[in-house]
């Protein structure tokens, strides 16, 4: 992917990014440099007090730069909605929406939108919330959407885009099978609105930060046990090498190369052949016209 004809000048600072799932992890780190850089920070979060302990972080580190908070879970459709009008009132201008809230469950477990609850918050709730605020990026334009992905899109099982939604009963490898659903979806969301969207208005791409020792997997013991141990060498990369990729998407003046806008930070991934379903774009348009009448949304073009 080249976006050549975006407009050359591009700097982050004074430009307005929203971050989902920026208390922890590559997130907050990303969020903390981000700010470091002038942005203008707007972050979404579950915890008020996780929020309320990255504003003291950002003051601390970033000099006091500004710094807006706002509270959903995205599992929940319904606060995403109210927290998407909270957004738009508070913010009269969106440069950079980057999707990166993610969980890792070790079971299936139904949400309070009655969808399973690792596809509502990793999938389902980012898409309805990038649909809902679109229009602002829009307005904003040259303007950014930015998908926290990862290389386990390419662990599924089969792929049914009839019935993507239904992760069934989960646990134990299903379960890592299960979020490789849910990060092959963002994939096809972002590859279905890379087509839809004028790039010289909203460039869309998406990035795999590589193996980062953060809290994702803490609800899978042995991924989480593993990552403890591992996080001692080399082979596991820090929460700030880990938003190496997302602080390059984000500030980059033109971004260049990537997978269809799928950037990798794992070497030997960059060698594999792209999943076949990333090949179909009539399976990308038929699981994005399924998602917006599972929540509720107007389909892009």
């Amino acid at each position: 992917m080249n976006l050549a004809s975006t407009p050359p000048r591009w700097d982050i600072s004074g430009k307005t990014v929203l971050i989902t799932g920026a208390t922890s992890g590559i997130g907050q780190a990303g969020a903390i440099e981000l700010a470091r850089r002038g942005a203008l920070l707007a972050v979404l979060g579950r915890s008020p007090a996780k929020l309320e302990a990255l504003v003291t972080e950002v003051d601390e580190r970033a000099d006091g730069a500004a710094i807006t908070t706002f509270v959903a879970d995205l599992s929940d459709l319904d606060r995403v909605r109210a927290v998407a009008g909270e957004i738009l009132e508070a913010l009269p201008r969106i440069d950079v929406l980057i999707n990166n809230a993610g969980i890792a469950a070790s079971s299936a477990k139904t949400g309070p939108s009655g969808f399973d609850e690792m596809m509502a918050g990793n999938y389902l709730g980012p898409f309805l919330l990038t649909h809902l605020l679109l229009p602002r990026l829009q307005e904003s334009a040259p303007a950014r959407l930015i998908f926290t992905a990862s290389e386990a899109h390419r662990l599924t099982g089969g792929f049914d885009p009839q019935r993507f939604e239904r992760l069934g009963d989960y646990h134990g490898l299903s379960a890592q099978l299960a979020y490789g659903t849910t990060k092959l979806l963002d994939l096809l969301a972002a590859d279905e609105l890379a087509r839809r969207v004028d790039p010289t208005v909203v460039s869309i791409t998406s990035f795999c930060p590589g193996a980062v020792h953060t809290g994702l997997f803490r609800d899978v013991p042995p991924a989480a046990k593993a990552g403890d141990v591992l996080a001692r060498t080399p082979l596991i990369r820090t929460p700030e090498q880990g938003a190496g990729k997302l602080i390059e998407l984000a500030t980059t003046p033109t971004i260049t190369g990537g997978d269809g806008g799928f950037h990798t930070s794992t070497p030997v991934a960059r060698l594999l052949p792209r999943r076949r379903v990333r090949n179909d774009p009539a399976t990308a348009r038929t699981v994005y016209d399924r998602t917006c009448a599972l929540v509720g949304v107007k389909g892009i073009g």
